[in-house]
């Protein structure tokens, strides 16, 4: 067994601050508006809040949020994007004792209708200012217009007066604070019920541990429907004192013009996020000269060696990598600062963390091995809504989550993560692991990204690689293939090589796999 070790956050031992974590949201972010009420605390395009005024947004949607019917226990659905009235909502919710569900609005109408069923929400909302697609939605569910200053535009659906409240538990250990819904790419989507102590677990402690406190300047692309954006950037963020940018939506243009042009000095993505903004400067022939940034991390999906090194040459500094999943809030492991692996660790357990590696069989790997990873500590999910099953084959009685991921710990602690149980191909009798074929395929420099699966054939599985080209590369499937030749063991590499012009993405950046070996089941042979 790996324990996270204890260690200093911004002054302060991990375990005190553990023990010291606030039972509600909103109470950690109403710290920073006694103690620094002028500091800049949250920047939506042109409206600049500081934290007092952004208590006095907080104060104005709670007010609101009541006036709406909502009681402590109800679930609120809010379809939305970054900006700052979901900030508000979050918080004010936190206030009231009520869930928030946030969900993604480029979500199609049957998705969005699925969550809601499995939801039961009292309202549903719609942030209308930051989202064309969140309108459509309101519209398509007969919601009424409402200006709510200062948050701006919504869309109020009709009040559910069948939603029974839940019941409301004093410990931030036991009550829900959000919930974040599986994208549902192996079947319908779970709700994944996010606790108090579990995101504020992950924004002072992981968010500590990324430097963000006050006066430091967050870029906020990453989806606050997707816990990574959640809790690592928007709690992290306003939790640790220091101001947060809502971005809508992720545009390498953007990207590079905030990086410019404000004083942006924490940076956190997915690798497909930081492989399209290579592109974009690539392309324009741009040299980056960001005015602050000093920290990047990446995170949600595999990094490749690679990638890394372009992304630290072109921006500057260290890349960082971590990892984690929805029902771990999200933040299991990541690399501390002061440290540049040159290798694809995604860093130590984080303070108070717990994990072991088995075997499929339930029995521990010898020290060094691959396994199965297993974790525990105080940012695991209370469970799934309404799906006591799926959350007992989960967690297990004693309070381990199985993350099906496959893993290996070095000498130091460092965690590696080789790919997704579920994801291991096995060709001729040997173990293919997709991260590390795609690795091969993405450092070819007309490949902007790829992603592989398997494809069963009689007595077999074969390697299929999706490849998204650089433009006007021309690149061939041909040359592809020599190239994967000369890095590739035989049984590694690809059997079709397919190329589309994008490859298909959560809002996050996540690659819909299953989507892929979808399509791959369909090849002729």
């Amino acid at each position: 067994m790996i324990r996270g070790e204890d260690e200093l956050i911004n002054g302060r031992w991990a375990s005190e601050v553990i023990a010291a974590l606030p039972d509600r949201l909103h109470l950690a972010v109403e710290e920073w508006i006694r103690r620094s009420p002028d500091a800049e605390a949250l920047v939506d395009h042109e409206v600049r809040w500081t934290y007092r005024e952004l208590g006095q947004a907080v104060d104005a949607a709670e007010q609101w949020l009541r006036e709406q019917g909502l009681r402590p226990g109800d679930r609120l659905m809010v379809v939305s994007e970054n900006g700052r009235a979901l900030v508000s909502l979050l918080l004010a919710a936190s206030r009231l004792d009520v869930w928030v569900a946030i969900i993604n609005a480029r979500l199609a109408p049957n998705e969005i209708a699925t969550i809601q069923a499995n939801c039961r929400p009292r309202r549903v909302l719609y942030t209308i200012d930051v989202s064309p697609e969140a309108a459509e939605h309101g519209r398509r569910q007969g919601a009424v217009e409402a200006e709510v200053p200062p948050l701006g535009r919504l869309m109020v659906g009709p009040l559910a007066e069948d939603s029974e409240p839940e019941p409301v538990a004093a410990s931030g250990a036991e009550q829900v604070a959000a919930m974040i819904y599986t994208s549902g790419t192996t079947g319908t989507p779970k709700g994944v019920m996010l606790t108090h102590r579990g995101l504020l677990y992950i924004g002072l402690v992981s968010g500590g541990m990324r430097s963000l406190q006050p006066g430091r300047h967050v870029y906020g692309v990453l989806p606050t429907s997707h816990v990574f954006g959640l809790s690592s950037v928007c709690i992290g963020s306003l939790a640790n004192g220091a101001c947060l940018h809502t971005v809508p939506r992720f545009d390498p243009e953007a990207l590079v013009n905030a990086l410019e042009q404000e004083p942006i000095a924490v940076l956190q993505g997915v690798p497909a996020m930081y492989a399209r903004t290579l592109e974009y400067l690539d392309k324009r022939g741009h040299v980056l000269r960001p005015r602050a940034l000093d920290y990047m991390s990446a995170g949600g999906a595999p990094l490749d060696l690679d990638l890394k090194s372009r992304v630290e040459r072109v921006f500057g500094c260290t890349l960082h990598n971590g990892y984690g999943l929805t029902e771990a809030s999200p933040t299991i492991s990541q690399t501390r600062i002061g440290e540049h692996h040159q290798t694809t660790t995604v860093g130590k357990l984080l303070p108070g963390l717990e994990a072991k590696l088995l075997d499929f069989q339930g029995n521990p790997v010898p020290a060094g091995e691959v396994g199965e990873l297993w974790v525990r500590g105080p940012n695991l999910m209370k469970g799934y809504y309404r799906n006591p099953e799926a959350t007992a084959q989960a967690i297990s009685p004693d309070g381990w989550l199985n993350t099906g991921d496959l893993a290996r710990f070095d000498d130091a602690g460092n965690l590696y993560i080789v790919g997704r149980s579920k994801e291991l191909i096995i060709r001729s009798g040997f173990n293919v692991y997709p991260p590390d074929v795609e690795a091969v395929l993405n450092s070819h420099p007309d490949v902007v990204l790829s992603a592989v699966v398997g494809r069963s054939v009689p007595g077999n599985e074969e390697v299929v690689a999706f490849v998204q080209p650089v433009a006007g590369s021309g690149l061939t499937p041909e040359a592809l293939r020599e190239y994967a030749a000369q890095h590739l063991a035989g049984y590694k590499r690809p059997s079709h090589y397919i190329f589309m012009d994008s490859l298909p993405a959560t809002a996050s950046g996540k690659i819909l796999k299953s989507r892929l070996a979808e399509m791959a089941a369909q090849l002729d042979d």
